[in-house]
């Protein structure tokens, strides 16, 4: 690595959809490599696909980027805006014989298919425009024929990429075809494009999935012919699903907001992503700043990840536990505001959040864990019926009358109330605070009856204990 020249990376999205787990990671692996040898981060929207980019994605990916806290040094920058430049790239590689234009028809080159597809033979542009001479170009030009400008792909050529992670791979050129890198709008096409871009910004290693390999020695040869200096190239593998197959929506390929909506903390998601591909030892949990200090291209895997949800679960619900109940707090209110629950009072809910850390993997389960604190669910009869009989009732009773005396219900009272009923009824405590949970509660699964105590309080609790012993009476 030439350490004169500063560290710079970028991300490159196309915004024809959202930010997904893939595009994250390579994000992510851009942001650390700079952060760690105090370069910059660029962040470069390639919207030169007019037809198929959107304002919708492109937000989408800023909106992935700024929950995920990968905020560039630079950018983001719009390809669109840069027209300028890469037609002078393309006029530059033309008149230096590195590029032609090509009249040829879209008639014309599926015809050329069909012929190369019948004969059993993979289609490459034979080259006809090449082989035109300049009084011919030029004179279909004059008469205003539209043509789009291919790059010439010596056929004599050997592309060699020492890459950074694949280690050495090569191609022949005459398995290159002569690329499109201007099309018959004048639109540049993604190869020339990111070319021009990343040689303008000084991008000193471009890091990026293992799909690009193949436009990476095309790249290659565009970067010779303008006579930019190379960039170092690393190319990631894919991200998989536990089933060894491509990552789909079932796997995890969702947007990268998608996680959020699942009750996902960033840091974890962050956390886990920076451990799909690369290893640091047999460390799991990593901070943020542990992770740029880390973090390099050598301990990066030569083989695919499969993205695996349960190890995602447990470190969020490692962050969970780690976080300041405030705060889930504010994330757990989120997910009732969806749900219409606004009422929610902010010292009840920070008290059942506390209680309730080291049960919860996401927000989203912790959120339907805690509503009972808020919301009057129906009971259900089965399992009332199976809890308070006539052997659990008398127990609830004096529960209900000791709690009925005591000034501050904490913890330590309510445990005393519960010890005090046990030794009087001989039974350990499931025996006394189940029922007492399930007389409070009415449901099968649900947070625990000195959790419910405590939240709230000893009127709602006198209360609800009350209700359960009348209804069980008649």
């Amino acid at each position: 690595m030439n350490t004169s020249k500063k560290i710079v990376t970028r991300f490159a999205p196309s915004p024809t959809g959202y930010l997904h787990i893939g595009g994250a990671r390579t994000a992510l692996y851009n942001y650390l490599f700079a952060k760690k040898h105090q370069g910059t981060f660029i962040l470069r929207i390639e919207d030169t696909d007019l037809e198929r980019s959107t304002q919708e994605s492109i937000q989408a990916i800023i909106d992935g980027m700024n929950w995920l806290g990968l905020d560039a040094d630079e950018g983001p920058y719009y390809q669109t805006k840069r027209f300028d430049l890469y037609h002078e790239a393309v006029d530059k590689l033309v008149a230096k014989g590195s590029a032609y234009p090509c009249f040829c028809t879209a008639d014309d080159i599926n015809k050329k298919r069909e012929i190369a597809q019948s004969d059993g033979q993979g289609f490459r542009y034979d080259r006809t425009c090449y082989h035109l001479s300049s009084e011919e170009r030029q004179k279909k030009i004059a008469a205003g024929e539209p043509h789009c400008v291919r790059f010439y792909s010596e056929d004599e050529e050997t592309i060699v990429i020492q890459d950074k992670i694949k280690g050495e791979v090569r191609v022949e050129g005459k398995e290159l075809d002569d690329l499109v890198i201007q099309r018959t709008d004048g639109a540049p096409t993604y190869n020339l494009t990111v070319v021009v871009d990343d040689a303008s910004m000084g991008v000193t290693h471009v890091i990026r999935g293992d799909d690009h390999l193949r436009n990476t020695f095309r790249q290659v040869q565009m970067y010779k012919a303008l006579e930019y200096d190379l960039p170092i190239f690393a190319h990631l593998p894919l991200i998989l699903g536990q089933d060894k197959k491509r990552l789909s929506k079932r796997h995890g390929a969702m947007s990268v907001m998608a996680y959020k909506d699942m009750g996902y903390l960033p840091e974890a998601v962050v956390n886990y992503l920076v451990r799909l591909g690369w290893a640091h030892g047999d460390q799991e949990v990593f901070t943020k700043q542990e992770m740029i200090e880390a973090f390099n291209l050598d301990n990066c895997s030569t083989a695919a990840a499969c993205f695996d949800f349960d190890k995602l679960g447990w470190l969020n619900g490692h962050y969970i536990k780690e976080a300041q109940p405030e705060r889930i707090a504010s994330l757990v209110r989120e997910f009732y505001a969806v749900e219409g629950l606004d009422a929610v009072n902010d010292q009840g809910l920070v008290k059942a959040v506390s209680l309730s850390l080291e049960k919860a993997r996401t927000i989203k389960d912790l959120a339907a864990y805690l509503k009972i604190y808020f919301v009057s669910l129906e009971p259900d009869l089965a399992v009332v019926e199976k809890n308070i009989n006539d052997q659990t009732r008398p127990m609830i009773q004096r529960v209900y009358e000791e709690l009925e005396k005591a000034e501050n219900l904490n913890h330590d009272v309510i445990h005393a109330v519960f010890e005090k009923v046990m030794a009087e009824f001989d039974v350990k405590l499931g025996k006394v605070a189940n029922p007492v949970r399930v007389a409070l509660s009415g449901q099968k699964v649900s947070p625990g009856a000195y959790d419910l105590i405590e939240v709230w309080g000893k009127e709602m609790t006198l209360k609800r204990l009350d209700s359960c012993l009348r209804k069980n009476d008649n």
